[in-house]
């Protein structure tokens, strides 16, 4: 619901087709993307090493089917290793934290016919330590889906757009929000681990009301409401966040992002620009009080040019470029 690997993939495979390239998916069942030849993974949640085996083979008979110029794949880098076998040309995304032996013996027997990309620096760090070439390319959004949204009102609620858990941090939004007199929405989905759901029972839940309003999960018609309305993005991490997918979202509508200067944060907002990274609470009680300092319109544009489909299409067709 609020991007996945799924959107980014099929946003790409569109993109690069608008282009002129011709795509092979290897994908879920049921998938479909006009003017894209769907191979069906064998099993779409694989647990145990038969069923990651079989998920190498279908990459592998898809590789020998299509015979592209590079296999790109933002699945498991164990996947990629029958195409390399057979002389195959790999580039591989990681979305997620990354490094260890395994892409170390990757880069060893892939060479210079693997190549790797990051969705941000913090990212790509992690996996340089273990060799290779590296690229980054920042996650994305589609920016003719969000509407642009000049200005809002003085009493513009501020929004918590992300999972309702402990390491997104609603709890400072919360207090953030209460200490600089601001109304918070809070959006997302609820957790459903033990420790979380006991961290929204002790900690999010008691303090809903007066201010601040819980609406729960949204679909895409709702959040582009809601990101478009919001004097800001208040999503302060407490983890070192991958990406964060919802910050490009709120940029592409104008809105300024509040957070912390936690993993890729520090790539996505420039301080004082488009955003403000905040350390304390009494930090985000300040930023929240400096937002009509930000432009607009400057959030906007950095969503168009550095975190659209279009920018992404760009890096990913000089990377495959580089390869052939």
């Amino acid at each position: 619901m609020y991007g996945g690997i799924e959107r980014i993939v099929a946003d790409l495979a569109r993109g690069l087709m608008e282009r002129g390239w011709e795509v092979g998916l290897v994908a879920s069942r049921g998938s479909h993307i006009m003017g894209a030849e769907i191979f069906p993974w064998a099993v779409d949640r694989p647990l145990g090493p038969g069923c990651h085996a079989a998920n190498a083979l279908t990459l592998w008979r898809a590789w020998r089917k299509y015979q592209p110029a590079v296999m790109h794949s933002f699945s498991r880098l164990i996947y990629l290793w029958p195409v390399l076998w057979a002389g195959g040309r790999a580039a591989m995304t990681y979305q997620r934290m990354t490094g260890g032996w395994n892409l170390r013996l990757a880069q060893m027997f892939g060479g210079k016919r693997l190549e790797f990309t990051g969705i941000s620096k913090h990212i790509a760090r992690q996996g340089r330590g273990q060799g290779g070439i590296w690229h980054v390319v920042p996650n994305f959004v589609d920016t003719t889906k969000y509407t642009f949204v000049r200005e809002v009102s003085a009493d513009a609620p501020l929004l918590f757009l992300s999972r309702v858990e402990s390491v997104k941090g609603p709890d400072l939004a919360i207090r953030i929000a209460r200490k600089a007199g601001k109304k918070l929405i809070l959006a997302g989905n609820r957790p459903e681990l033990a420790h979380e759901m006991r961290y929204w029972k002790e900690k999010v839940e008691p303090e809903i009301g007066h201010g601040v309003e819980y609406v729960g999960a949204v679909d895409d018609r709702q959040k582009n409401e809601l990101l478009g309305k919001a004097a800001a993005l208040l999503v302060p991490v407490q983890w070192d966040e991958p990406f964060g997918i919802v910050f490009a979202e709120a940029l592409a509508c104008g809105t300024p992002v509040i957070s912390c200067p936690r993993g890729a944060l520090p790539e996505i907002v420039d301080e004082g620009k488009d955003g403000f990274l905040v350390r304390t609470e009494e930090e985000g009680v300040e930023a929240v009080k400096k937002i009509g300092t930000i432009r607009r319109e400057a959030c906007r544009k950095k969503a168009e040019e550095r975190f659209s489909t279009q920018a992404a299409v760009d890096q990913y067709i000089r990377i495959y470029e580089g390869m052939k």
